[in-house]
């Protein structure tokens, strides 16, 4: 399979690239991202020299760069590419009213004209919105964004199924809730709790801190993704979640324990607008008609991502002072492709 992956430099991009090549030998990737403040090279420099993998730079926006790209053939498209960050959405929502519907477009029209076999499109559980207590989203949900940052997400989501609809685009959308493991960058809670933990900087929790999440390994995830490429169904819409909300304060005073750090270092400041309460997403249909389901607990998780922030030290203080940035320039710039015009 020649697979293109969007956004491949990013957090679950880069672990979904890592995760097919060490389990789908047959597999042939280019990885294309613009390398935006979130998509680190460096999370990639293991499999570098790797035959079976190729990094171009490019922008899902540049509707030229996507021609030419999609002209080297495709069996299946995975799009990560995204503005994530719904803190960053608030203080200006145009760079995801851009990338994540604009950019989406561009990759619906050379799927279309290519008559592209696969494309998965990652989305997200915020476009659900908040979830009451009990409840969990099922893929029939209407959707209610409630942030710039979901609204730019369900928007994208409606472009996918309206491609698949009108024109016959094979494709399919995944929701996950939140992700997180290695190589996350540190904005959002999880790495960034760790990170100022490990500095003992306060850790800064948004109102009451009873927002409740369903964090789900990153590994998971990539199991997920790949079994959607392989046999999802076109049209389709699949939730992804492990099933097990949890209050962020839980998860931050679980950091802290298992780092040895004192609470004391929490602090709690006022919460940003239109903060969604809860998520939870029922994933009972993915599990029963592909086959997934969450092999990774939480407590186990997160012990594991613990590890991995302190074995990767340098990783986590190039991606909070913007060296990795360096990195690309000593080590890629010279001897990768760049598509634009």
């Amino acid at each position: 399979m020649k697979l293109l992956v969007t956004g491949g430099a990013g957090f679950i991009g880069s672990n979904f690239i890592r995760h097919l090549l060490a389990t789908r030998p047959g597999v042939h990737i280019v990885n294309f991202d613009k390398l935006t403040y979130a998509g680190n090279p460096e999370s990639l420099s293991d499999i570098a020299e790797e035959p079976r993998y190729r990094f171009i730079r490019g922008d899902i926006t540049d509707p030229a760069a996507v021609a030419d790209l999609f002209a080297l053939g495709f069996d299946a498209v995975v799009n990560f590419a995204a503005e994530t960050h719904v803190d960053r959405s608030i203080e200006d929502a145009s760079p995801f009213l851009r990338t994540n519907v604009g950019g989406v477009m561009c990759l619906l029209e050379a799927a279309r004209k290519t008559k592209l076999p696969r494309f998965v499109h990652i989305s997200t559980d915020e476009v659900y919105g908040s979830a009451p207590a009990g409840v969990s989203f099922t893929e029939e949900t209407l959707l209610d964004p409630r942030s710039p940052y979901a609204a730019s997400k369900a928007s994208a989501d409606h472009f996918v199924a309206a491609y698949a609809n009108t024109y016959g685009v094979s494709a399919i959308i995944l929701r996950c809730t939140n992700n997180y493991g290695p190589f996350q960058f540190p904005e959002k809670l999880i790495p960034l709790m760790i990170a100022n933990a490990q500095e003992n900087r306060s850790l800064p929790i948004y109102g009451d801190g009873l927002q409740e999440r369903d964090w789900l390994f990153v590994e998971d995830y990539c199991r997920a993704i790949a079994l959607t490429v392989e046999k999802g169904k076109p049209g389709d819409v699949y939730n992804v979640s492990a099933g097990t909300p949890q209050p962020n304060l839980h998860i931050v005073r679980t950091i802290l324990k298992l780092l040895g750090k004192p609470e004391s270092l929490m602090q709690y400041v006022k919460d940003r607008p239109g903060h969604d309460r809860r998520y939870a997403l029922d994933s009972s249909k993915i599990q029963r008609e592909l086959g997934w389901k969450p092999l990774v607990s939480f407590e186990d998780g997160i012990r594991r991502t613990i590890d991995w922030y302190r074995s990767n030290a340098s990783w986590l203080e190039h991606a909070r002072s913007g060296e990795y940035r360096n990195y690309y320039d000593r080590h890629y710039t010279n001897r990768v492709e760049t598509f634009s015009r």
